[in-house]
């Protein structure tokens, strides 16, 4: 026996959560974020779990750890100088992309300006066609001509994305090669090797994020082994990935790409096994930490999963727990870009400098600082008291906006914290209407530093039915590591027709899927149980440009029941757009696998009833709804299941604060859950 430990790594906090396995006790604790140091978060967090709460380094039985490091990369454009090169007549490929208006519902948006700018897209020559044969071979002298241009225009890195490398990826291995031999030490990611989708931009966009995070997520990775290592841990960490499971570090150095959601993705394992635990059957998880508010939906208590997520301003073609993520953190920066309008975000004011309110040097207004303005945090200590709010630097940043806004301060503050609410509003909003959902049944689960300042907010307009914050909000990605499941996809891009004749491929993909999914989780990765194993296909209609992920059973494929796997289809396409054609020939674009290997699980613990009505423990001074006004301060250390409360409120504890408007009702209930609803529901 020893102790689980679980650690989130975000733009401002580190998260850790430890669970000792003799007997269920669960331990948390946040330290600031040093991007400037990456690892040296790790050694003072385990220091002091060491310290405070006698968890030994050498005690550590099992250590997972997920990141937001490429992620924030993304969000912020701080990655690295790439070029990318492409079958010649296809250099427009990112700047093309799908053509479409990022945010339909805004009539002012413009599309991104892309991870590698035209001028560092190089065509060489050589064609592979659609059904995989060669029609013309690509010659050295152009892949030299090609690096030379890169280097001379700046780049340090390589993107390798020709046409039909999914169906054939000879071109892309012998340019890989050439590469090599020309410069062997210049970064390449090859995209058939990232992920062999077909499609060109998507194959390409996500080769690009890969490439453009992974010499900053490698770095943290050496830097977070040699930590572990020095600290004297035995357990081998693992890396929770972007599809909610966990894999060795290893494999996430080379596939840094699986890992792009790696952070947000453990706070939805988190809150899955909150809402299977507690028994909420609908939620809209909402995760706000320093850098990025993250989205996802839970039903049951299972996260949706999918490819294409936005990543900042892209979309990643992995397969991954269905997150939105925007660039509206605690940390994110207010300012007044050209035409005097208010904005928020993307830029992140991280844990170095911090918001101003941190008294870390930080000087430029953020959204924490904003809430500090109103009154609604700075009533205690943060982050387990590693920060004294410094309210009056909060004041002097926010002053400075407001005096070229022409507004008053509180108004000031209050617009920066609509104007956050209103951004996630528009991709939550998306995101319900993405999968069909009645948001009307829905409660939002808030977690994150500033998930349960903010989820009230947002949910007023959204119309949810409500918000639930669990009973250490600030920490539930670290606890998302503690419970996450070993969980890898295999993926086989087939372009079928369900048509007689089909039944052997589909077998033979099968089979083959089956023996790299098996020799993953059990001989890489030493797992002993019965594995889980499900199976989907991207399936569509004859004619249609995109497809539908269409969950599968794998004995049709055995039997070869073909009617099987198109009614499935057709029920799913239902669902999902109102209507199937169930004349209509159907095709499978491809199969993936997903392999699970279960792993232990805490018990949540119950809270005592309440013997005596809810007291507040003071009352703040706030600025709520366009007003001053006095608002209940409760701690959450003194509340116990049953106490009931109404709004407006502020609920403080070490990790987190939540605010509770007027027109909302706070119940606690049996595991210490915070369930506030709105009156009338």
């Amino acid at each position: 026996m020893g102790w689980r430990v679980g650690v989130d790594v975000g733009g401002s906090f580190t998260d850790f959560a430890a669970l000792d396995e003799a007997d269920g006790r669960l331990v948390t604790l946040k330290v600031f974020s040093r991007p400037d140091a990456p690892g040296a978060e790790i050694e003072q967090g385990l220091g002091l779990l060491a310290t405070h709460h006698g968890v030994a380094p050498e005690a550590v039985t099992d250590f997972t750890h997920g990141t937001t490091v490429g992620i924030n990369t993304v969000i912020q454009r701080n990655g690295v100088r790439l070029a990318l090169l492409t079958t010649e007549g296809f250099e427009d490929v990112l700047e093309m992309a799908r053509l479409k208006v990022p945010r339909y519902h805004n009539l002012y948006a413009r599309r991104p300006d892309p991870l590698v700018p035209r001028a560092r897209v190089f065509g060489l020559d050589g064609r592979i066609r659609a059904d995989g044969r060669e029609l013309a071979p690509v010659t050295r002298e152009r892949v030299a001509a090609a690096y030379a241009a890169a280097r001379a225009a700046g780049a340090e890195a390589v993107v390798i994305g020709l046409l039909h490398a999914w169906r054939n990826d000879a071109h892309e291995r012998a340019v890989e090669t050439m590469l090599a031999e020309l410069d062997p030490a210049l970064p390449v990611f090859r995209s058939s090797g990232i992920w062999p989708i077909i499609r060109e931009y998507e194959r390409s966009i996500t080769a690009c994020i890969s490439g453009y995070v992974q010499p900053r997520v490698a770095h943290y990775l050496d830097r977070f082994a040699a930590t572990l290592s020095g600290l004297g841990v035995p357990a081998a960490p693992r890396i929770t990935k972007s599809n909610g499971g966990v894999m060795g570090l290893a494999q996430a150095r080379a596939e840094c790409v699986q890992m792009i959601l790696s952070g947000t993705a453990s706070g939805v394992i988190g809150a899955g096994f909150i809402a299977r635990a507690c028994g909420f059957p609908r939620l809209l998880t909402l995760d706000i930490g320093g850098t990025s508010a993250d989205l996802a939906v839970l039903v049951e208590g299972e996260a949706e999963y999918g490819s294409g997520e936005v990543i900042g301003d892209f979309q990643i073609h992995i397969p991954s727990v269905s997150v939105t993520s925007i660039g509206q953190g605690g940390g994110s920066i207010a300012w007044v870009d050209d035409f005097g309008v208010l904005q928020v975000g993307p830029r992140s004011a991280g844990s170095t400098p911090g918001p101003a309110c941190y008294g870390k040097g930080g000087t430029e207004p953020t959204i924490t600082d904003a809430v500090a303005v109103l009154g609604l945090i700075g009533h205690s200590d943060l982050g387990y008291s590693a920060v004294r709010l410094d309210v009056a630097a909060a004041r002097a940043a926010v002053a400075r906006l407001a005096a070229r806004l022409g507004t008053g301060l509180e108004e000031t503050a209050a617009s920066i914290l609509e104007l956050s609410v209103s951004a996630m509003y528009a991709d939550a909003s998306g995101l319900i209407s993405r999968f069909g959902l009645d948001a009307r049944a829905f409660r939002m689960l808030a977690f994150g530093g500033a998930g349960p300042m903010l989820a009230c907010f947002l949910a007023r307009e959204l119309n949810l039915a409500g918000v639930v914050v669990p009973p250490t909000p600030g920490v539930l990605s670290a606890l998302g590591g503690l419970v996450a499941d070993l969980r890898n996809d295999v993926i086989r891009t087939l372009w079928l027709g369900l048509e007689p004749g089909a039944e052997a491929a589909l077998r033979e993909a099968l089979v083959a899927m089956q023996r790299e999914a098996h020799a993953w989780l059990v001989e890489e990765q030493g797992f002993g149980g019965t594995p889980v194993i499900s199976l989907s296909a991207e399936m569509r209609y004859r004619g249609q440009s995109f497809e539908v992920e269409t969950p599968l059973e794998p004995g049709w494929i055995e039997a070869g029941d073909l009617a099987a796997l198109r009614e499935a289809f057709h029920a799913r396409h239902e669902r999902l757009h109102g209507h199937a054609d169930r004349e209509g020939a159907v095709q499978i674009v491809s199969l993936r696998l997903v392999v699970t290997g279960e792993t232990p699980k805490p018990v949540l613990p119950r809270l005592a009833e309440a013997a005596a009505p809810a007291r507040a423990e003071a009352v703040a001074e706030a600025w709520l709804d366009g007003a001053r006004r006095p608002v209940p301060l409760y701690a959450r250390e003194g509340l116990r299941a049953g106490h009931t409360f109404p709004g407006p409120a502020i609920i403080a504890q070490p990790d987190s604060t939540t605010c509770v408007p007027a027109g909302f009702g706070v119940v606690v209930d049996g595991f210490g859950n915070l369930v506030i609803t709105p009156e009338g529901r």
